[in-house]
């Protein structure tokens, strides 16, 4: 038996063909974002020195001497439900050297937590000689249900910070991000008693 095509039957193999091309292409897209995303993360980093560890490099083996500088640790969560704090509230620190703190979260609730922190400095101009190369801060945060994380912030104060600012705060305020706008689970979960 032959097949005979019509009009209409030619129309739909090639709205098929047009359709098939374009999944295609999609794909291949798709695949050429995933091979290059890489690059382009490293990239941004770069230009917003996000996770610069050669610029910490630098800095610690700077030729300016390093200077005794307070730094101060502050904690705030508006009604989210986490329990947030700094292991250590005080801490005397050189401009030029990797700094190493901890903050501790409890999610008090019986469900999930989804959180984002932000960071705020005192004095304000100050921020810009906080050299951060890692931080929880720079992505949101999964909390299980009464989940206790402690979280991890390194970086360098740079040793151009100007002589006037002895004493830097650095501050970090939890938001809660709406449910659904982020998926997956827990991320560099680590319970504590």
């Amino acid at each position: 038996m032959s097949q005979v095509l019509t009009p209409a039957g030619t129309l739909i193999k090639a709205a098929n063909r047009r359709l098939a091309v374009r999944l295609l292409a999609v794909i291949a897209g798709s695949l050429l974002f995933v091979a290059i995303q890489p690059g382009l993360y490293k990239a941004f980093c770069e230009w917003t020195g996000i996770y610069d560890i050669d610029r910490a490099d630098q800095l610690a083996h700077s030729p300016l001497a390093g200077r005794a500088v307070r730094l101060e640790f502050d904690a705030n969560s508006f009604d989210n439900g986490l329990r947030f704090r700094p292991e250590l509230a005080t801490l005397s620190a050189k401009t030029g050297n990797v700094v190493h703190v901890t903050y501790r979260v409890e999610n008090t609730r019986d469900t999930v937590v989804i959180g984002q922190a932000v960071p705020s400095y005192s004095p304000q101009h100050a921020g810009g000689y906080v050299k951060k190369l890692d931080c929880f801060c720079f992505k949101q945060q999964t909390f299980a249900p009464h989940e206790v994380r402690e979280l991890p912030v390194v970086f360098v104060l740079d040793p151009e910070l100007p002589a006037d600012v002895t004493t830097v705060t650095l501050s970090y305020t939890f938001f809660e991000v709406p449910e659904g706008s982020v998926q997956g689970k827990p991320v560099n979960s680590k319970s504590a008693p």
